[in-house]
């Protein structure tokens, strides 16, 4: 049997530790300080300090075994495109601290501070039936109670499946503000003083899903020939980026495969078809709308010249 503690007799699998324990032992005086361990984590996730992979082992230690959250599994009952009723809701909550963890099977793990509207952009839209994880803990050195901490769970999941929820004065702390969320200006100061670290591996970075966007079929209807120039488009994109994937759903459904959709007669003459690219650095996603305007308009017989196993230069 292997020792699970081999990696640590090398000295890159030492330091690498080593960094991992520091970096917890900073959040856990940050959060005992009132301070958001979602908002923590993004902000160490975009400077490079923690990689994704370090997530999961950090909420684990720190915020289940350390300061005792509730907590409570959930898969979405509703698509949430839009979380500005679930924010609002949240403001007067000034005596629980809240975190997400929302898996997604393209774009991956993300960590949301559910009352920071700007950490749920990085994330929408939140799909029907996939996977996160609510967590409800005290704000700082409060006292609060499990039962209390428990029904934030309960509350929190109401509201993102739409229902909606009293406000409960044991959530609400309107003298006390939330602190502000740690500010990449403020860890610089850090930065200066520090030697500086290696670049993190490649991969490592924050996953971003962009907006949903329409593409309108204008061919008489969605054949064969669309579905499969939509297959070259979307495969001569994935080839200049591999890093990037692309979403597509139809009548707010997410299509896993083009081909159990794309029927004869299915999608009609003038009826749109949303995208999404996900991944760490976007680009060109206004000229793979285009193509695929034109893989879904008469013209789609252009992405099958060639050969059938060569991938096209498109970008």
């Amino acid at each position: 049997m292997d020792n699970e503690l081999n990696f640590l007799s090398r000295k890159a699998g030492f330091n690498t530790a080593l960094r991992h324990f520091r970096q917890v032992t900073r959040y856990v005086g940050d959060v005992q300080n009132g301070k958001n361990i979602a908002d923590l984590l993004n902000l160490s996730l975009d400077e490079g300090e923690i990689q994704r992979d370090q997530v999961k082992p950090i909420i684990s230690s720190l915020v289940v075994d350390k300061f005792g959250y509730s907590y409570r599994s959930y898969n979405l009952r509703q698509t949430i495109e839009d979380p500005g009723k679930i924010i609002t809701a949240l403001e007067s909550w000034g005596k629980i601290q809240l975190l997400m963890l929302y898996f997604s099977p393209q774009a991956g793990l993300f960590v949301i501070n559910p009352k920071a509207d700007e950490q749920w952009e990085q994330a929408v839209p939140l799909m029907k039936d996939e996977l996160v994880v609510v967590y409800a803990g005290p704000v700082g050195d409060e006292d609060t109670g499990k039962a209390v901490l428990d029904a934030a769970v309960e509350d929190l999941i109401k509201l993102l499946g739409g229902e909606t929820v009293p406000v409960r004065k044991e959530f609400t702390s309107p003298d006390k503000p939330r602190p502000a969320a740690p500010q990449k200006a403020a860890a610089s100061v850090q930065a200066q003083s520090a030697p500086k670290a290696a670049a993190p591996a490649a991969g490592g970075g924050k996953k971003r899903m962009t907006p949903r966007y329409g593409v309108l079929v204008t061919n008489e209807l969605f054949h064969n020939g669309n579905v499969e120039s939509w297959k070259r488009v979307i495969e001569s994109y994935r080839a200049k980026y591999p890093g990037l994937d692309v979403l597509i759903w139809y009548d707010n459904e997410k299509i896993n495969d083009i081909n159990t959709l794309f029927k004869w007669g299915k999608v009609k003459h003038g009826t749109p078809i949303m995208i999404s690219v996900v991944g760490d650095d976007i680009k060109d996603v206004s000229k793979l709308q285009k193509y695929l305007f034109e893989g879904a308009s008469p013209r789609f017989e252009v992405f099958l010249k060639g050969a059938v196993n060569r991938t096209l230069d498109l970008f």
